[in-house]
């Protein structure tokens, strides 16, 4: 019985992705191919694409591989990131400004709870996003957020409402992303321009799996009464000290930007979760 468990519980996890998402815009430059085991999205100067989650999700740990746009892909945006809707949305992000051939990628993060950002930090990765696929997550419980690449935790954000910081904990998010060109800010402040000549840009994305729970019809697929541990390690998982080594090791070498340490973006002092970190 315990195997046949086992089975069924993986057939349920395995990625789909004609299941698990809709293509909604880019007139047909979003594709799903391989019987659903592989989507791409494709960008040209008249359109980018685009697709979100068919489900909505209250929490959950959201794994996606995605291999970029390779060669010169300055100007395009890759936005792989949880949302709900809204003027007071809650948002968690990952976005991938596309470079210059040979400069490195820059992997944006942000993080908004009630329509407020501006929580940005940014990193260069410490391989090419282009020439493989890279597992890229977020861990998302009532106690934090956890962006991690190919299982190396680059950020945490924790929940800091006992000292006035909103956390997103009430909203259902879906999972969207989509391709465009940016080219107006995205490389160097919009300096360098889009080169429509290598068009299409495309990006691919492989292996979703989310364990997670899933909003429907105003309930949750994880019962509120029911003891975390029923819900799977990601419900209550902090960081062990391994992790927060290799955290450090990411923020010492790769960090190029971070909201808490810019001073003059907040004169008025810097936001107070800043303080905590």
């Amino acid at each position: 019985m315990a195997l046949v468990l086992g089975c069924v519980m993986m057939a349920a996890s395995a990625s789909n992705f004609y299941q698990d998402f809709d293509i909604t815009w880019g007139d047909g430059r979003g594709k799903i191919l391989n019987n659903g085991q592989l989507l791409s999205l494709s960008l040209d100067k008249a359109s980018g694409s685009g697709f979100q989650s068919k489900n909505e999700y209250l929490f959950g740990k959201i794994d996606m591989q995605l291999k970029l746009v390779p060669g010169n892909s300055a100007g395009t945006v890759t936005a792989y990131y949880l949302s709900s809707k809204g003027s007071t949305w809650d948002e968690i992000d990952f976005e991938f400004l596309g470079n210059l051939s040979g400069d490195p990628y820059i992997l944006h993060t942000n993080v908004f709870s009630q329509g407020k950002g501006n929580r940005e930090q940014q990193f260069y990765l410490w391989f090419d996003p282009t020439a493989d696929f890279h597992t890229y997550s977020i861990l998302w419980n009532p106690q934090r957020i956890i962006f991690s690449v190919d299982g190396t935790p680059i950020r945490e954000f924790k929940n800091m409402e006992s000292i006035g910081v909103p956390f997103p904990k009430n909203q259902a998010m879906r999972i969207y992303s989509s391709l465009w060109n940016a080219d107006d800010w995205a490389t160097r402040g919009g300096l360098v321009k889009t080169d429509w000549s290598h068009a299409p840009f495309t990006a691919s994305y492989r292996n979703f799996n989310a364990n997670a729970c899933v909003w429907s019809n105003g309930a949750s697929s994880c019962k509120s009464n029911a003891p975390s541990s029923t819900k799977g390690a990601w419900f209550s998982q902090e960081m062990d000290s391994a992790s927060q080594q290799r955290l450090r090791w990411v923020r010492k070498n790769f960090m190029i930007y971070n909201y808490c340490t810019d001073a003059k973006r907040f004169p008025q002092g810097l936001p107070p979760e800043c303080k905590m970190a």
